[in-house]
């Protein structure tokens, strides 16, 4: 699991999105290094497999702004959970597959 934390130059929400991702790893049992970049980005963001944790959108737009959208912790947690499950049933060799609901009704008769 790939988990970086985005930050514009000076973003006053740093410490307090740093510290909330520290705790929902440790709540989470996740022993993970996060990678921290520091340029033009809209901050804070939180990508999880490189998918932000607040618009499930894959990757950040290169922008610097700071962001009125911060993440929280249940969507840091959910994405670490969903993030966590896909790469325990990769792990164990099976693809994790997309259920899009399009099942044959089971026909007796």
């Amino acid at each position: 699991m790939d988990v970086v934390l985005l930050l514009g130059p000076q973003c006053p929400n740093a410490a307090a999105a740093r510290s909330l991702l520290t705790a929902c790893l440790r709540q989470l049992g996740l022993d993970l290094q996060v990678r921290e970049r520091v340029g033009d980005y809209a901050s804070p963001t939180i990508l999880v497999d490189g998918v932000d944790v607040m618009t499930a959108q894959r990757g950040a737009p290169p922008r610097q702004t700071c962001r009125l959208d911060v993440p929280t912790g249940a969507r840091i947690s959910a994405a670490l959970r969903r993030s966590s499950a896909l790469s325990s049933v990769e792990g164990c060799g099976i693809t994790a597959v997309e259920d899009h609901g399009d099942h044959d009704s089971a026909r007796t008769g």
